[in-house]
C-alpha cells in the first residue's frame, strides 16, 4: 500500500501516519528525516544535500526526489509506505508519479485530511498550551503569526495537488476535524476500499 497524506500544517497528518505505521507496518517517509538520514549515511545524493545545506540554501526538488527515490528502493518499502510532507508541489507530484513508473509501482491512494483553517489556529495553540503544560519543549512554529505563514505557504504551493490527484482519480478526503480515533476510523475504511 503506497499512500500520500495531504491536509495543512496542524491538521493531523503526523499522528494519523504514526498509527499506520503501527497498524499497516509500512513506513512514514518524511524528507525532513530522509534527508538527515542520507547525509549521515553519506550517500551521494546526501552529500550533495549537505554542501547545499551547509551554504544555508534550500536543498532543490532535484536533490529532495533523488532522496526519495533512493528512500524507497530500500527493503521496508517492499510492501509500501506513507508519503508524509511530500509531494509539496505540482513538480514534485510528476516526480513521484514518474518514479514510481519507472518501478513499475503506483500510488494507491491519496487522502486529504479536510480541515476548518480557523478552527486548526486554536488546535495548534491548544498543543503548545499542552505541551508547556506537561513540561515538554513547544513547536517552534505553534505560534499563530508562524503558523499563519506555513498556511499561506500551504494553499500557494501544496494545495493545487488536491485538484491534480482528483483529476488522477486518486483523492479521498476525511473529515479531518474529527476526533482522532474517527479520522484513523475514516482513513482504515478508506483504504479497505483500495485494498479490495
Amino acid at each position: 500500500m503506497r499512500l500520500i497524506l495531504l491536509g495543512p500544517p496542524g491538521a493531523g497528518k503526523g499522528t494519523q501516519a504514526q498509527r499506520l505505521v503501527e497498524k499497516h507496518g509500512i513506513p512514514q517517509l518524511s524528507t525532513g528525516d530522509m534527508l538527515r538520514a542520507a547525509v549521515k549515511a553519506e550517500t551521494e545524493v546526501g552529500k550533495r544535500a549537505k554542501a547545499v545545506m551547509d551554504a544555508g540554501e534550500l536543498v532543490s526538488d532535484e536533490i529532495v526526489n533523488a532522496i526519495v527515490a533512493e528512500r524507497i528502493d530500500q527493503d521496508d518499502c517492499a510492501g509500501g509506505f506513507i508519503l508524509d510532507g511530500y509531494p509539496r508541489t505540482l513538480a514534485q507530484a510528476d516526480a513521484v508519479a514518474d518514479m514510481l513508473a519507472e518501478r513499475g509501482m503506483h500510488l494507491d491512494t491519496v487522502i486529504e485530511l479536510v480541515v476548518d483553517d480557523k478552527a486548526l489556529v486554536g488546535r495548534i495553540l491548544k498543543r503548545a498550551e499542552e505541551a508547556k503544560a506537561a513540561g515538554q519543549p513547544v513547536r517552534k512554529d505553534d505560534n499563530a503569526e508562524i503558523f499563519d505563514e506555513r498556511l499561506r505557504e500551504y494553499y500557494k504551493k501544496t494545495a493545487p495537488l488536491i485538484g491534480y490527484y482528483y483529476a488522477n482519480d486518486l483523492l479521498q478526503q476525511v473529515d479531518g476535524m474529527a476526533p482522532m480515533d474517527e479520522v484513523t476510523a475514516q482513513i482504515e475504511a478508506v483504504l479497505a476500499t483500495v485494498a479490495s
